[in-house]
């Protein structure tokens, strides 16, 4: 099962979305080796941590901000409702990676619905997974539209709204399916990709870095 970061490119700009599992979180389900370390990997393809000028949080589980403090140059851009939620302190599965998303050199930018953060990047509300996760379609001039769903499309079973199935860790069932609905609907408007959060299949099939879409 992939756990990903995505790394986009403009003229103006480095924009991380997600920073993956914290290295020094306690043995479990999911193992990273060192070579498989978000600093590591962007090293390989020439970007260092102060190069990132945004993080677009997807939301803060564990797999997905546990390294959001390897970046305080950035702005992390999250969706209001998902800040206040983890904030909250109230989904304990947030805290595990805590330490690493709530310091206070780090600068977030809270958004309330679909924004586009930069031309060709939009923000797109997808809550069901947990209140406020947000998903992102990106827009390239030679490969397409590419819509990256996060954990709101985790695998290729998950892409039918009605009959998708739920995890424990779906909180919000009719909202899911609702979000599937608007994110299936809207990468057949636009004819993009849409690239599952967890899918290993598809992952086979995926450029991955060093390689990229243009």
């Amino acid at each position: 099962m992939p756990v990903c970061a995505y790394l986009i490119r403009t003229a103006d700009a480095t924009v991380l979305v997600d920073t993956g599992f914290p290295p020094d979180a306690p043995p479990g389900a999911i193992q990273v080796t060192p070579e498989q370390e978000l600093i590591t990997q962007l090293s390989q393809i020439g970007v260092n941590p102060d190069d990132v000028t945004h993080v677009i949080c997807s939301h803060l589980d564990p797999d997905h901000a546990g390294n959001h403090d390897l970046f305080p140059r950035a702005e992390f851009v999250i969706q209001r409702s998902h800040y206040e939620l983890a904030m909250s302190d109230t989904v304990p599965r947030l805290r595990m990676a805590r330490k690493h998303w709530d310091q206070e050199n780090l600068n977030y930018r809270q958004i309330d619905g679909d924004v586009e953060l930069l031309p060709g990047i939009e923000l797109i509300e997808s809550s069901g997974h947990i209140l406020g996760h947000q998903s992102v379609l990106v827009r390239l001039p030679e490969s397409g539209p590419i819509l990256l769903a996060i954990d709101a499309i985790t695998m290729e079973k998950a892409l039918d709204p009605d009959t998708r199935p739920m995890t424990n860790y779906d909180l919000e069932p009719e909202l899911v399916r609702s979000s599937t609905r608007k994110l299936v609907d809207l990468a057949a408007k636009e004819g993009a990709l849409i690239v599952r959060g967890h899918d290993g299949t598809q992952w086979e099939t995926l450029k991955r870095a060093p390689e990229f879409y243009a």
